[in-house]
């Protein structure tokens, strides 16, 4: 409420405080995954990806990519990358699943898909050796996704078991992400550490 003494418009003299955007991010790349990996394991069936494609393309794209910008204000150049980068990954996937699906487009051949997934391979590589610099959460989290992603390349030039592979060791970055997600909200809701993270390999 304005006053003579605090008028509405006035510019505070110091800005409030803002939320940590990372958990939401984690939590939409972690629970998107763990739905996929699911299916690459063969724990849910193949007909499970039509629930995928709508969780993909509003949580794990939509959501990340919110997140990136937040991360942009917040000076975080690690995070704006990271969490839009994904995001533009999730939204590539539901949308190639679902004009596919729509037979707007003809599927694409399993070589290209590798090529796809093989280059996210070496993104998340070198992301990765970025977080040394992080805790050790991101750190396990983006060292299992980038195997993740070459052995999911690997299934599709035709190594059967890689796929399967791949889809547990996404359940793991799945599970490691929401993992990250819990414990910086549980941790900011408490105001000091209840579950740790992990101190960084690189200080």
């Amino acid at each position: 409420m304005s006053s003579a003494a605090r008028p509405a418009l006035a510019v505070p003299s110091t800005f409030p405080k803002t939320a940590n955007p990372a958990p939401l991010g984690l939590a939409a790349f972690g629970v998107t995954t763990v739905v996929l990996s699911s299916i690459n394991a063969g724990i849910l069936p193949p007909e499970a990806t039509a629930a995928v494609v709508p969780l993909a393309f509003a949580f794990g794209g939509l959501a990340q990519i919110i997140t990136g910008l937040l991360e942009f204000s917040n000076a975080n150049t690690f995070g704006t990358v990271a969490f839009t980068a994904y995001g533009a990954f999730w939204l590539w996937y539901s949308t190639l699943l679902w004009t596919v699906g729509a037979g707007w487009m003809k599927p694409p051949a399993p070589t290209g898909v590798a090529a796809v997934l093989a280059m996210w391979g070496v993104f998340t590589f070198c992301l990765w050796i970025c977080t040394l610099k992080a805790n050790k959460g991101v750190f396990a989290t983006f060292l299992f996704l980038w195997v993740t992603f070459f052995l999911l390349a690997a299934g599709d030039l035709g190594w059967r078991p890689a796929k399967r592979l791949g889809g547990v060791l996404g359940l793991i970055t799945g599970l490691a992400a929401m993992y990250v997600s819990f414990a910086e909200v549980l941790n900011a809701t408490f105001g000091r550490e209840v579950i740790p993270l992990g101190k960084p390999i690189r200080e």
